[in-house]
């Protein structure tokens, strides 16, 4: 194979036995990098370790993977095992991270982890879990990581050869093998210089068929469209009803091959399936996290096929999952980040931009961006596409598991690794200092609230451990023998409440059942308790406070009812319903596997996990028939 100056590079590293940080842009050919680690380690009988940041990537690689290197891919996710033997083995960063605490002696035969997406590292929510697999890294194991471009990986780099007794280089590629050509919609004109957007003046709106008509005759097809908004993406896709993108003998094709995917993943009479069906044959689609997994799976191979010629799509459909498309469109210019919706950075603009221009297939991509002068200025505008993309910062924020399992192995001596962390490596004298008084804090609560006593853990502190995110409320639960108690309805419903996050203004459904209220009354009041001692403590953000919209739809589904009556006792996406109740099941899981629950709870925890793990919420399932 001939590799690109930066994979060689790389490689070159890689054979000279250090490990390689890479930093290229979306679609530059990462990948090929770790295929190379991959099937040199399988030839020398030597151990991988893939992580990804989300579970859809995590599917997509062990597809890849298998096709290519067949039974010496394993995946190991909260909600999937298939082969974990395997001499290449992918999973989530957070699977990885919870075995470097829990079962360290089980990643001895791995020489090199590849963490995909790096930059990861600066999520808010879960960038925590990339610093603790960095700073804990078995010592055997050599590191790829795998970035979108950011201006400070030389620092990132360096961070990690402070901290490790090995040589960390840095590979750093700036060009596209497909350049991308920007082009812009503002006041229903279509313009190709930024320039042009400060001399307008009309009010006239932008129309969304001024943008397909003119992708589509001038060559500008097939187009990923992000918007970021489910409800819109379906709108959209509907507003093209009147397009027909497809020759009769490509419609035929394209309808074909849906009706049989839809029969291999048992969707035939699913209602979302047929709302797509006319849209699909006429070229049009939709992808959001809303939709069913298996849903988003048929669109995404028959995105593959190159039949499908306008999707539009929320940002999951960037992250890492090889599907490239001649033109990427944006809605505009601003999401929400979390707590609040802001412009777009620069590094999440180009991680989809990155979508456009197929390698092999086109001599550059196109990116067009519907401007609204009324919403976002024009500074901004050039600011988001044409300035530098913003640095990797540490989002540490170590969870009372992470610090139950270092005091285990450390005891006080914890807060000597706090100077190992990115954070420290980042911050000012002050910040190091809050941080600091923060793990104290956290140390304290739980010397307080009895998680640890005259320096070993005890039983609370050892089953807590083990519960990354949820892990106090459901362990105050366990030491007042309130899990011991509850059936499979009620473990279930506990499950599904820990995990589930409201949308904004979304309410609890009336007429929850009785025992459901109790059980809610009980975590309710552990909850509170937590909670005022946080306060107490200065502990921000507060834990997690358990949410019980979904309680009725559990119920449900654990009395055996179908998927499709299920979502009648719930507000929520069909899609949302079957990741949180996957997520349950991942929750369970930890329970049931930990090392303090009695063999009556496991028990219990493995009957509710079976009933809840079934057809479409069965994700092995999913993956094995794909």
């Amino acid at each position: 194979m001939i590799y690109d100056r930066f994979q060689q590079e790389a490689i070159d590293y890689i054979n000279n036995g250090h490990s390689v940080i890479v930093s290229a842009p979306t679609g530059a050919g990462k990948t090929a990098i770790a295929e190379y680690i991959i099937s040199n380690a399988i030839t020398n009988n030597l151990g991988v370790i893939y992580t990804a940041p989300i579970k859809a990537l995590s599917n997509q690689k062990f597809r890849d993977f298998t096709s290519q290197f067949k039974e010496n891919i394993g995946i190991l996710t909260g909600d999937v095992s298939i082969n974990p033997e395997a001499p290449v083995l992918i999973m989530t960063t957070e699977i990885f991270r919870n075995k470097i605490f829990d079962q360290p002696e089980s990643l001895n035969k791995y020489s090199w982890i590849i963490f995909d997406e790096i930059h990861y590292i600066d999520n808010p929510e879960r960038g925590t879990v990339w610093e603790e697999s960095l700073i804990f890294l078995p010592k055997q194991m050599k590191l790829l990581g795998l970035s979108a471009t950011i201006p400070n990986i030389k620092q990132f780099s360096a961070w990690i050869e402070s901290i490790h007794d090995k040589s960390v280089k840095v590979v750093i590629e700036n060009n596209r093998p497909v350049p991308l050509h920007f082009l812009f919609q503002c006041q229903n004109e279509i313009v190709d210089k930024i320039e042009y957007l400060r001399r307008m003046r009309s009010n006239k709106p932008n129309k969304l068929s001024s943008l397909i008509e003119y992708l589509s005759n001038n060559d500008g097809l097939p187009a990923i469209y992000f918007v970021f908004s489910r409800k819109r993406a379906e709108e959209l896709a509907q507003e093209l009803y009147g397009f027909k993108f497809l020759n009769a003998k490509e419609s035929r094709a394209i309808t074909q091959m849906y009706e049989d995917l839809l029969e291999r993943f048992d969707l035939k009479n699913e209602e979302s399936a047929q709302i797509l069906h006319p849209l699909v044959q006429r070229g049009v689609a939709y992808h959001h996290a809303g939709m069913l997994p298996t849903l988003k799976e048929v669109i995404e191979r028959l995105f593959t096929s190159r039949l499908l010629k306008v999707i539009f799509t929320t940002e999951t459909f960037a992250l890492g999952i090889n599907m490239p498309s001649r033109s990427v469109a944006f809605d505009g210019l601003r999401k929400f980040y979390g707590t609040y919706v802001r412009n777009l950075k620069t590094r999440d603009f180009y991680q989809m931009a990155g979508r456009a221009g197929r390698r092999g297939i086109d001599k550059e991509g196109f990116v067009y961006t519907r401007v609204n002068p009324q919403r976002i200025n024009f500074e901004e505008v050039r600011r988001i596409i044409f300035g530098s993309p913003e640095e990797v910062k540490s989002q540490l924020n170590t969870s009372y598991a992470t610090i139950l399992n270092l005091y285990e192995k450390y005891k006080e001596d914890l807060f000597q690794i706090y100077p190992l962390s990115l954070h420290y490596y980042q911050s000012k004298k002050n910040e190091q200092k809050q941080a600091l008084n923060l793990l104290d804090a956290k140390l304290r609560l739980l010397k307080e609230l009895g998680y640890i006593h005259e320096g070993s853990l005890t039983e609370k502190g050892k089953f807590a451990k083990t519960i990354y995110g949820y892990e106090l409320v459901l362990s105050e639960l366990y030491e007042e023998n309130i899990l011991e108690q509850l059936d499979e309805f009620g473990l279930g419903v506990i499950a599904a409440s820990v995990v589930f996050d409201p949308r904004k203004n979304q309410r609890m459904p009336s007429g929850i059942s009785k025992s459901s209220r109790s059980i809610k009354n009980t975590c309710e009041e552990a909850y509170d308790k937590i909670k005022n001692k946080e306060r107490r403590y200065k502990i921000y953000p507060f834990s997690k406070l358990p949410y019980f919209h979904l309680c009725s739809a559990m119920e449900a589904w654990l009395r055996g009812t179908s998927f499709d009556k299920t979502l009648q006792f719930t507000d929520c996406d069909e899609g949302e319903v079957v990741r949180y109740f996957r997520m349950s099941v991942q929750v369970l899981r930890e329970i049931a596997l930990g090392p303090a629950a009695s063999y009556l709870l496991k028990d219990k925890t493995k009957e509710t996990i079976r009933v809840i793990n079934r057809d479409i919420v069965d994700a092995e399932k999913q993956l094995r028939e794909g």
